[in-house]
């Protein structure tokens, strides 16, 4: 069953267009947008194939990012908090949450960059785990977990000897100390904590995996497939922009070397890209993480043509060239980061 594109465009204008300043200017978190996705079932998975669940969650990831990347960021967050909990053998979590998440009835987060950033050989893993009776002891500090509030559920994977445990945690439990992270150049209404594990016990109905490493393997490719609309979204709406100022100044725009047509006809070549992968039931990591690389430097061309072909209105205080800008910066800084990937396709492509 394909997405109900115009109950997500009434969603989308209702609950989230009339916000977008507050949420660039103000650090205002669109919670309730998502959380009215869930009600309205965007979110079930029950009645569908991964393929078609996977083709209709980046619809939505796309459309969302048109209006504000800011508020599709905190989706693809829930997202990946939905794929840890699909795709783990514990059958007692799944039952727990699944519905939960996929109703609306809560949200949730990824709590997986530093991690991410671990398995890539860029950092240490900032958390410490201890087994005890009925579960694990949970210590240390992640930087930064994004789409956070009241009663919201996240991923963590802890150290724990020689061998990572990955964990589902709830914002309400009382050894988490929350600090919120704002004054970002974009992305300030993304409700991003830094996260406190003063011993937090974590009980195995909660675990997602005792094996962390391979589990990371497995959703890697989902979790950075998640992401890619985020960009296509934004592409999607600085071509917007750019036709909105066609005939700026009679038309001298149609000079500059980047126009509309050369933007969507790459945006259209990966979106079909990405669709022929997914549907091929080959999503592997290099594919994704390609198609993930090529749009960023695609959505970092779109805003900066959106930006010349807008002249000086794009740089006036909150204007909408200048908020795509910034959050194509954000979208290059989104673990994977430009830099990692460029890492992580070099390292593939030798892997072959």
């Amino acid at each position: 069953m394909a997405v109900d594109a115009e109950v997500l465009q009434a969603l989308i204008d209702e609950k989230l267009k009339p916000l977008v300043k507050k949420i660039d200017e103000e650090a205002y978190y669109a919670e309730d947008f998502l959380y009215a996705l869930g009600k309205a079932g965007f979110f079930a998975s029950t009645q569908k194939d991964e393929q078609t669940t996977l083709l209709d969650e980046l619809t939505i990831v796309q459309e969302t990012a048109k209006v504000c990347m800011t508020t599709a960021f905190c989706l693809w967050c829930h997202l990946a908090a939905l794929t840890y909990i699909r795709k783990t053998d514990n059958e007692q979590l799944r039952a727990n949450i699944l519905t939960l998440l996929e109703s609306g009835d809560v949200l949730g987060a990824t709590g997986l960059s530093n991690p991410m950033k671990y398995y890539a050989g860029l950092e240490k893993i900032h958390l410490s785990a201890e087994r005890v009776e009925g579960g694990y002891v949970i210590n240390g500090v992640l930087p930064a977990v994004s789409n956070l509030g009241e009663n919201h559920w996240f991923g963590a994977i802890a150290l724990n000897g020689e061998q990572e445990v990955m964990v589902f945690v709830s914002t309400d439990n009382a050894d988490i100390t929350l600090k919120e992270k704002i004054h970002f150049l974009g992305v300030n209404g993304s409700a991003t904590y830094t996260c406190k594990f003063d011993n937090v016990f974590v009980a195995d109905d909660y675990v997602v995996t005792h094996e962390a490493s391979s589990f990371v393997d497995i959703i890697r490719p989902t979790f950075v497939l998640y992401q890619i609309p985020l960009g296509f979204g934004v592409v999607a709406s600085s071509v917007e922009g750019i036709e909105k100022v066609k005939a700026k100044q009679n038309g001298c725009n149609e000079y500059l070397q980047i126009q509309a047509e050369e933007l969507t006809g790459k945006l259209k070549h990966l979106q079909t890209t990405l669709k022929n992968l997914i549907q091929s039931g080959e999503v592997n990591l290099q594919a994704i993480c390609q198609i993930r690389l090529q749009a960023v430097y695609d959505t970092l061309a779109a805003v900066q043509a959106n930006m010349l072909h807008n002249g000086s209105a794009g740089y006036i205080a909150g204007s909408t060239p200048s908020r795509k800008l910034r959050e194509a910066y954000f979208f290059a800084n989104l673990t994977p980061t430009v830099r990692q990937l460029e890492k992580m396709t070099q390292i593939l492509k030798k892997a072959e």
